[in-house]
């Protein structure tokens, strides 16, 4: 686990490169490519699973596989790119990731596309913290680097919209194989460029806490399984009963690791200030109902409104646009008026948009029944992420503030894995009981199943709602940020 003794001679770092456009156009495309490739993926999931025959429970494991990878691992890539050298292990990132594209899109079954979903994971994690820390290693502080980080955030910010879009045009114009193919030659043309274009940073000699990195990875995804292995088979089923427990002592370990290692992945002091314990408990809930309403409305759209593939991903671009938007609104009031509101705004916000998605039917329109509260969800989580971020960064030693932003993202990450788990599982549940009521032993029609399904879907948003409600209440007891410690913590975002 020791790359080599702690306090040696760093390594020497190369020049700086002369072309800093250049520099950005990589760093921002490694962005863009695992940034839209959490959502590409969505719009193919209902051609994906009808040509590969997933099941109902088995359909979120297409999202949950990438998730879970990128989220398990991503504090260990970052402490990767300070061991081993940022532009190096950034190459490798990118490479992996390309690779676990290619591997996906040939995919012949489910086991083979998962393979190479968890590849694109891990290349996800290891390029994605690199990416950002190389920002600050390669533009001057000041100007340029500002400049370089608003590029960066808009890459973040469009992703989401980016892999809506061009989920729907690849998927009806090629097949959904297209949606993993596009990442390879844009994979290739960054990692051939990017040793010409960054600077290669000095590489600290430390150690990796791979015991804490596997034990949390495989416990979650051990986790996820027992809960997604409960919708078909009950929660008294020896196989799920045995996944949960396996996962709790993984977890355990994990926690156990963490607080013995002096090398720890996640050093449990960065949870003692309530402000950052209380934005990564919020980000976790935030995260598990933002992926659970991309992943039900794609399903909504194009099972019970019939919307093809592309429609349906322009269909989402208002989600996208708006939390672009009230995000932005939140960056300028956040210095004026603090976290707290915003943060309360929020969550409320956000809870109300999915309250009023449980309310769908199946004589439901995009502009009547769908648009309004997509809008008032999508407002919520706009407002609500900015606030999060300067709550998980205010009062941190500056040492210490890429370990902050760092969980995070990766809370968002495992929120989104495990919700999207629970609620498929409740949603799953719902529907097949709903359909035998229907069916009452006989065969389901076309229009049974459309009620049964839309019945699993806002179950699982009624669960979202009091999920949000949960954030709002936890924002309440631990966000205090005033406005002038949002105002210094802008310094330590990202």
């Amino acid at each position: 686990m020791s790359a080599a003794p702690e306090a040696a001679e760093p390594q020497a770092a190369s020049p700086a490169p002369k072309r800093l456009g250049v520099a950005l156009l990589v760093i921002s495309m490694a962005q863009l490519m695992v940034v839209l490739d959490a959502t590409i993926v969505n719009i193919a999931l209902p051609s994906i699973q009808i040509d590969l025959g997933l099941s109902d429970p088995s359909r979120q494991w297409v999202i949950t596989s990438y998730t879970l990878a990128f989220g398990g691992l991503l504090l260990l890539g970052g402490r990767a790119g300070d061991i081993l050298g940022r532009r190096r292990v950034f190459i490798a990132g990118i490479w992996l990731f390309s690779l676990g594209s290619l591997f996906g899109g040939l995919a012949w079954n489910a086991p083979t596309l998962l393979a190479g979903r968890v590849i694109q994971g891990i290349g996800a994690a290891i390029a994605a913290p690199t990416a950002l820390a190389l920002i600050t290693t390669e533009f001057p502080e000041g100007k340029a680097r500002n400049q370089a980080m608003g590029v960066y955030a808009a890459m973040s910010g469009a992703g989401a919209a980016v892999g809506l879009i061009l989920g729907g045009v690849l998927t009806d114009l090629l097949n959904w194989r297209w949606v993993l193919f596009v990442n390879v030659p844009i994979g290739i043309i960054v990692a051939l460029i990017a040793p010409r274009a960054l600077t290669e940073t000095e590489g600290h000699r430390g150690r990796f806490d791979l015991p804490g990195a596997l034990t949390a990875t495989i416990g979650l995804s051990t986790l996820v399984y027992g809960l997604t292995h409960a919708a078909t088979d009950g929660w008294s089923d020896t196989i799920t009963i045995a996944a949960l427990a396996v996962a709790v002592v993984l977890l355990g370990a994990f926690l156990v690791i963490e607080m013995r290692s002096p090398h720890a992945l996640m050093p449990l002091r960065i949870f003692s200030d309530p402000n950052r314990a209380g934005a990564f408990g919020i980000m976790l809930i935030i995260g598990a109902a933002m992926f659970a309403m991309f992943f039900f409305l794609t399903f909504f759209v194009q099972n019970i409104l019939g919307y093809s593939a592309l429609r349906s991903g322009f269909a989402f671009v208002p989600v996208s646009v708006f939390i672009v938007i009230s995000a932005g609104i939140a960056s300028v009031l956040i210095t004026k008026i603090g976290a707290r509101p915003l943060a309360l705004a929020g969550t409320a916000t956000t809870a109300l948009g999915m309250l009023w998605l449980s309310r769908l039917g199946v004589d439901s329109t995009y502009v009547s029944g769908l648009l309004l509260p997509m809008i008032v969800l999508a407002t919520g989580l706009g407002l609500t992420f900015m606030p999060l971020t300067l709550a998980a960064v205010s009062n941190v030693a500056d040492r210490e503030a890429g370990l902050a932003s760092g969980v995070l993202n990766t809370t968002q990450q495992i929120g989104g894995s495990l919700g999207l788990a629970v609620l498929s599982t409740i949603a799953v549940t719902v529907t097949t009981n709903r359909l035998t009521e229907l069916t009452q032993g006989g065969p389901p029609t076309p229009e049974f199943l459309a009620v049964a399904s839309v019945e699993g879907y806002t179950t699982a948003f009624q669960v979202a709602a009091g999920l949000a409600l949960t954030a709002f209440i936890v924002t309440f007891f631990t966000i205090k940020v005033r406005a002038e410690e949002a105002a210094a913590a802008t310094m330590n975002v990202g």
